[in-house]
Formats: C-alpha cells, structure tokens, sequence
C-alpha cells in the first residue's frame, strides 16, 4: 500500500494529467499547504488523494475538498450536511459553489458526494481564485 505525499503526488500528477489540469492542481496544493489547517494525503495505490480540512471549534476537523492524482476534484457538500448543523454555513458553501461552477449542489441534484474533472471545472485562473476565496470564507465561518 503507498503512503503519497507531496512529493509522489506531484510526481503522478504530472504523468497522468495535461499541463493545465497540474497547474490548477499544483494552485491547490500550494494554497492548501499555506491555509489548511491539516492535509492529509491519500493511501490508495491506484490514485493518490489530498484533503483539505478545517479544524472547527463546534464540529472537529471537516474536510472541504479532495484532490487526486489523475485530475478530480471532490466537494463533500453532503458530509458536510450530516456533520454541520448550522445550515446558514452548508448553505452559503452550496450557493458559492453553484455560482462558481452553474451547477446544483442541492440535496435532490446531488445526493451523493462524486469527483468531477478539474479540466471541466476550472478553465481560467479567476475560477480557481474565486474557489480558493469561497473556501478562505468557509473556513472563516468555521473558526467563529
């Protein structure tokens, strides 16, 4: 069983996945080694895998995304719904992800939590801040 980190991950990244896919990646390791308040780095031997997590005073360390080596992206909007219980925050999450990506990610829509391709997602530098500033402001929230 491989124990990934920085290092491997990148290394496999860059195998699996386009220059532009890597990049935007490569943006949310750096971004996520400077503001996460933990990283953990995946198991697997297929594909490797980062978390982003949020240390939280009221409901303990919640992950806000994954990261994986062959260029997928997972948003745990509905762990989040069964762990937060302050709705006003899974609510704002939800609707920032909708705008960013004119997608639902309502309970009906999306009752299941599911890696969407990063090349799909973000295609311009502005979609990849405007997801770093929406997860900098639900961090916010959660510290309160």
């Amino acid at each position: 069983m491989i124990k990934w980190n920085k290092e491997n991950f990148l290394s496999k990244l860059k195998t699996v996945c386009n220059s532009n896919v890597s990049n935007v990646i490569v943006d949310f390791i750096n971004f996520s080694e400077s503001e996460a308040d933990s990283i953990t780095w995946g198991r697997g031997e297929g594909y490797g895998t980062m978390t982003f997590k949020c240390k939280s005073q009221d409901y303990g360390v919640v992950p806000l995304f994954h990261i994986t080596t062959n260029g997928q992206i997972k948003f745990p909007i509905n762990f989040l719904r069964s762990k937060i219980r302050k709705r006003e925050i899974i609510n704002d999450y939800q609707l920032k992800l909708e705008s960013n990506f004119m997608m639902y990610f309502d309970e009906e829509s999306c009752s299941s939590d599911v890696f969407y391709k990063v090349d799909e997602l973000f295609v311009m530098k502005a979609e990849v801040d405007k997801f770093i500033f929406t997860v900098q402001n639900i961090m916010a929230r959660l510290h309160q």
